[in-house]
């Protein structure tokens, strides 16, 4: 039977997909010793201001993502992203000042990147003036309910952690080493991924499982982008003027990985995420919510051991399982556009489930002020935003279709016709979550964050976008 085409998968403008761009790359030099020396494109502007700054380093499995912040400032004085690390393929990228550098790394791991990221600040008179650093931490397990100061105790415990996040949380720890080799006087903190959600209740977050595998091992459900979701949920409470202490909010970040968070008053009580990332919503190439049974009898037809399901439901499953043929929703946006029977059926899934999602954990809220977009997907794809919202009629959400074509790259905008809720996109800021943290943990004062032009007060402000 032929895949099923909603009307609204059925017209060629519905899938829209923003285009991308490759970094351009520049030569690099040898030092003595066979190492690396980057040489940055863009010229090398001495910056002579005396302010404290704050640098967040973002460490994954091959990539270091970075940004530096001025106490002083509302937007960040330096961002950037070394990339395909311990491969011959490894290159690092810096926006400074408005000005884009790179440079090729071969074979450089964590440390070389680090080093480089060091030369590149201290050539710019930046150096000196880091204060403290905020690391992104990405399982914090129960012992971690708020960012702190990192001590040898603090590395111990996220080293007692990397059991419930493998991939994630050995990785932190060597961006964590580096940068307190580097950047030995600063004051270097970790914000936990986890940490937003340990404020669900026990009914949200217990597994129906023997007990004793929750005291023994941990297992129960942590949920993860917390550092996004506080943001975004912060941030949308300030953009439409709520009450701090009194609002309910669903906070959508949809991107390769993908969740959905309920905010109570500010406070996390319920997520879609688990013990680890792979429950919850369809991903780029996680299978999300799926029987146990399904698996069982996969592995068992199929002869897998513990490797092969990990890889069955972590990497060869959501969309990229589903369509048959990518893990990037733009792609398969192009692909639907071109009648692909399987791109259009992974993204009705895709859309239903993140509907049926949001509908659940509606539930967990005394009431529904918004439902809030954010993530690469959920910032950049009309045509998703569309698809969800137009399953939610239930809950008295009214898409507007322009407003929701015309919400420019970066910006927050209304993307609905209802008041309440009000549905619209809030780009995340998890950089800047992290030097939020870092900065008033440890230098016992706030960062400077971007101006709201004014909160939604009226029906005719919830029109277009807000910068």
């Amino acid at each position: 039977m032929p895949a099923r085409v909603s009307p609204l998968c059925a017209s060629a403008a519905a899938w829209a997909c923003p285009c991308s761009s490759n970094a351009e790359v520049s030569p690099r030099r040898r030092l003595r010793g066979g190492g690396i020396r980057p040489r940055f494109s863009g010229g090398s502007r001495v910056v002579t201001d005396t302010s404290p700054l704050v640098l967040v380093v973002n460490c994954g499995s091959s990539s270091l993502k970075f940004a530096l912040f001025d106490l002083d400032r509302p937007s960040p004085l330096m961002s950037g992203l070394a990339e395909k690390l311990g491969s011959r393929d490894a290159s690092i990228r810096i926006v400074f000042d408005g000005e884009r550098s790179s440079t090729n790394l071969p074979g450089a791991d964590h440390a070389k990147a680090l080093a480089g990221l060091v030369a590149f600040l201290e050539g710019r008179g930046l150096l000196g003036r880091i204060r403290a650093v905020g690391h992104r931490v990405v399982h914090g397990g129960e012992r971690f309910t708020h960012s702190v100061e990192i001590t040898p105790e603090v590395v111990e415990g996220i080293e007692a952690c990397a059991a419930l996040a493998p991939l994630h949380n050995p990785a932190n720890l060597i961006g964590i080493r580096a940068a307190r080799e580097a950047l030995p006087e600063a004051r270097h903190v970790a914000v936990f991924d986890t940490a937003f959600h340990q404020t669900m209740p026990p009914s949200a977050y217990l597994y129906a499982l023997p007990q004793r595998y929750r005291r023994e091992l941990g297992v129960r459900r942590y949920g993860f982008h917390g550092t996004s979701h506080r943001f975004v949920a912060a941030r949308t409470v300030e953009v439409l003027g709520l009450d701090p202490h009194d609002h309910g909010l669903i906070v959508v970040h949809l991107g390769n990985g993908a969740s959905a968070t309920a905010v109570r008053d500010g406070a996390s009580v319920d997520t879609s995420m688990g013990l680890t990332p792979a429950e919850g919503l369809i991903m780029g190439t996680r299978c999300g919510d799926v029987d146990v049974g399904a698996v069982l009898y996969i592995a068992r037809a199929e002869k897998l051991d513990i490797d092969g399901i990990d890889a069955m439901v972590n990497r060869e499953s959501g969309l990229l399982g589903l369509s048959e043929l990518s893990n990037d929703c733009r792609t398969l946006e192009q692909a639907a556009r071109d009648g692909h029977a399987g791109a259009i059926e992974a993204l009705e899934v895709f859309a239903h489930r993140v509907a049926r999602t949001v509908g659940s954990l509606a539930m967990s809220l005394a009431r529904l002020d918004a439902i809030v977009f954010t993530g690469g997907i959920g910032e950049n794809s009309a045509c998703v935003r569309a698809a969800v919202l137009t399953r939610l009629g239930l809950l008295g959400v009214e898409l507007d279709e322009a407003a929701n074509r015309a919400v420019p790259h970066g910006a927050v905008g209304i993307v609905s016709r209802s008041q309440h809720p009000v549905a619209l996109v809030v780009p995340t800021d998890e950089e800047r979550m992290i030097a939020c943290d870092t900065a008033t943990l440890v230098l016992d004062r706030p960062l400077a964050v971007p101006a709201v032009d004014h909160p939604i007060v009226a029906r005719e402000c919830a029109r277009g976008s807000l910068q």
